[in-house]
């Protein structure tokens, strides 16, 4: 890990062997090079950084293994922008190494802050290892996704020590993130069978779980020995990132009384990962209508005690198949301009098939354009400066500028080429009679041209 400094800029004491984690520093008072490079990125104060970092609020997820190999550190939280994850990975029905690849380029390439490997099918290592050494990106894994290919057992198999063995190995390889389904205990499962649903459960690390705790008998085993999930976590400065087995996978079963109640255990778990100076995010809804969705926001704000969100979507509709990165692009808009900090990406192959590529940019192009909406919304410095400076470009008629300035410049200057107005200066929408040049003639007193012959 990068050496801690001091808030007047001198060297941490390195004999302090309890400080390890962003928030350990932070609690201490220290702000790290860390700190320093997410307040330069966000134009904050460091010692806003700090503070919101002590006190839960905001979290660097930074393992110390990704930082040695050029991890660019990125806030997540209150009063910052609002974060970009694109998931990814490699699936037992596609398992085209070459294609994730090309995705994680695409991810660069248009922004994304996050990178989640998804890969659940043979032994996903090498991958994962590689991603971590090449991408300066946030990386998140699901290591019970790879548990069953890491250990080489069938589910019902696998004991508690096989799945914590799987957590180090993820920690260890240098995920910043891990989504870990700890809140999932016997006593939601009670609520989510006595309370029915109509469409059960939709995450798939939440239903393998399930599935385990009902052939086995068994206690979780992530909450059970959830002390030891954080001693890992702890030791690389992982955020944990709580999963949620309960999100509602459509508009019925949003805000139902298995996803409240598994977000009250997450609440609880919370607390428990910063005592033991572990960073958190919580995870959020991956449906919900429109109206739900700042309540939402607010009431994981009050029982996660202010702990970031991280949110899927959510979609507003479950009838969008095939342009589900428009659904999930007006939930995510609505969830972080009401407070949620962090969007996991939907692409247009959302419950249809692994995306490709092209799916990857759309999803993220779209997941980008909800982020910017919010953190318009939420006033974070510097948010409206490129749409102003759009502005007067378009006002100039400054094509290139333009470019510039568009979230995905590529397919903006590729659609105006490809159809080239007569008007030097206009688009084939207006043509002469663009009320830009039209406005722009009158003030510098030249002729109106509208001869349309």
């Amino acid at each position: 890990m990068s050496t801690a400094v001091e808030k007047s800029g001198g060297q941490a004491p390195r004999g302090e062997k309890d400080l390890v984690t962003q928030i350990d520093y932070a609690r201490a008072g220290q702000v790290t090079p860390e700190m320093r490079a997410v307040a330069e990125a966000e134009r904050r104060d460091p010692d806003l950084i700090r503070a919101g970092v002590a006190a839960g609020r905001i979290a660097i997820p930074a393992n110390v293994r990704h930082l040695e190999r050029g991890l660019v550190p990125r806030g997540v939280g209150e009063g910052l922008s609002t974060k970009v994850n694109v998931n990814l990975g490699i699936s037992g029905d596609v398992a085209d190494a070459g294609m994730e690849w090309e995705k994680v380029r695409t991810a660069e390439k248009y922004g994304a802050d996050a990178i989640m490997d998804l890969s659940n099918s043979g032994k996903t290592r090498f991958f994962r290892q590689e991603l971590v050494a090449r991408t300066p990106l946030m990386v998140g894994t699901v290591p019970m996704y790879d548990a069953i290919g890491y250990m080489e057992k069938p589910l019902v198999k696998l004991t508690a020590e096989d799945l914590l063995a799987t957590v180090r190995a993820h920690a260890e390889d240098g995920a910043d993130f891990l989504t870990i389904h700890c809140g999932i205990n016997r006593s939601v499962i009670s609520t989510f069978k006595e309370t029915g649903r109509l469409m059960n459960i939709v995450s798939r690390g939440g239903s393998l779980l399930f599935g385990w705790m009902e052939v086995t008998g068994n206690e979780n085993p992530f909450y059970e020995h959830y002390d030891e999930v954080l001693k890992i976590c702890h030791e690389y400065d992982v955020t944990i990132s709580l999963g949620d087995s309960c999100r509602s996978g459509c508009l019925f079963d949003a805000n139902d009384a298995a996803e409240t109640a598994e977000m009250i255990e997450l609440g609880k778990l919370t607390r428990r990962a910063w005592d033991a100076g572990v960073q958190v995010m919580i995870e959020g809804p991956g449906h919900m209508a429109i109206n739900e969705i700042a309540a939402n926001v607010v009431m994981e704000k009050r029982l996660c005690h202010g702990a970031p969100y991280y949110v899927l979507g959510p979609l507003v509709t479950d009838v969008g198949v095939g342009y589900d990165h428009i659904t999930a692009a007006i939930g995510g808009a609505i969830s972080a301009s009401a407070g949620a900090d962090f969007l996991c990406y939907v692409t247009p192959a959302e419950h249809l098939c692994l995306p490709d590529a092209k799916d990857v940019r759309d999803g993220l192009i779209a997941t980008q354009i909800a982020a910017h909406a919010a953190d318009i919304a939420k006033g974070v410095p510097g948010a409206r400066e490129a749409d102003d400076r759009m502005a007067d470009a378009r006002r100039r008629l400054a094509w290139d500028e333009m470019w510039a300035y568009a979230l995905d410049p590529d397919t903006a200057c590729a659609r105006y080429e490809a159809s080239p107005a007569s008007t030097e200066g206009t688009c084939t929408m207006c043509g002469k009679m663009c009320a830009v040049r039209t406005v722009n003639k009158v003030f510098e007193g030249t002729t109106i041209d509208l001869d349309l012959e």
